[in-house]
């Protein structure tokens, strides 16, 4: 068991989707619900923001040709040097759903699954946009779309819908995921999975929301690890650092009282000595 320490100040009310890219210079997340991308100075530890213009900020991943993807609350939008050069538009027509959470493939498409303000069972779906703009409706029937993440020869695909209280595994044929199984099942108590990232075991290191940590599962869904982390929030978490053996950690404090969990907000750290596989980009 390892404890997490904390590496920036409670910057975020409700942070979510932590990525590192040495291509963009570390890290980068995303404080949700103010729809503003951030990213550390892993030199000075200063956290600069972006505005999104969105009141929610899904999640974030870099561009071959450079610049970000950040998808908003309804749409894949395209930036470089901090401007907005591209949309897809809405994805869907109604303002009952937000995209919440989710990753690239190998193909270079950017996934990412959504849920109803709600929390209303099923209203949930997953889309593709592909590189050249096209976007495609991959799943239906989902309540929480969170964490997703491939093994490192691309055949197979990790995935978390939070209300099912499981890591679920595709495989993945033609791009598409199929044959959909669970992986590992969340204790009772343990708290709800809710961000992920593999590892280049094709390990599953999952965030666990009202769990105040991170469990580690090898990939025959045996847990290995668990991290600490000295708030309940538990958010993403993402492999970083020069060697990518670093678990980066987001956190929430999303619905807490005035004083209740002052960290709750911040990102933490903690050396794991397991390497993670480099974050996948999108090529549009």
């Amino acid at each position: 068991m390892v404890l997490a320490e904390q590496v920036t100040a409670p910057v975020a009310y409700h942070a979510e989707g932590a990525v590192w890219s040495a291509g963009w210079g570390g890290l980068k997340w995303v404080d949700m619900l103010a729809g503003a991308v951030l990213s550390l100075d892993a030199a000075t530890g200063a956290v600069s923001r972006l505005d999104v213009g969105s009141p929610v900020a899904a999640m974030v991943r870099p561009r071959t040709g450079g610049g970000i993807v950040v998808v908003t609350e309804r749409e894949f939008t395209l930036w470089e040097h901090d401007v907005r050069v591209r949309t897809s538009g809405p994805v869907w027509p109604d303002t009952l759903r937000r995209f919440n959470e989710g990753g690239c493939d190998p193909t270079g498409a950017i996934i990412c699954g959504s849920m109803s303000y709600a929390r209303e069972s099923g209203a949930g779906e997953v889309f593709r946009m592909c590189p050249d703009g096209t976007v495609e409706r991959l799943l239906g029937g989902v309540t929480i779309s969170n964490g997703l993440g491939f093994t490192a020869d691309g055949g197979r695909m990790y995935y978390v819908d939070s209300r099912t209280r499981r890591v679920d595994v595709f495989d993945v044929d033609g791009g598409r995921p199929t044959a959909r199984r669970p992986f590992v099942s969340v204790p009772d108590g343990a708290g709800n999975p809710d961000g992920l990232w593999v590892d280049e075991h094709d390990g599953v290191w999952v965030a666990l929301y009202g769990g105040a940590a991170v469990h580690h599962y090898d990939a025959g869904g045996t847990l290995q690890d668990v991290v600490e982390v000295p708030v309940r929030q538990v958010t993403s978490c993402t492999l970083g650092g020069d060697d990518l053996d670093t678990l980066f950690i987001t956190t929430s404090r999303e619905n807490l009282p005035p004083g209740e969990q002052p960290r709750a907000g911040a990102v933490f750290a903690a050396r794991v000595g397991v390497r993670g596989l480099p974050v996948l980009p999108f090529a549009g």
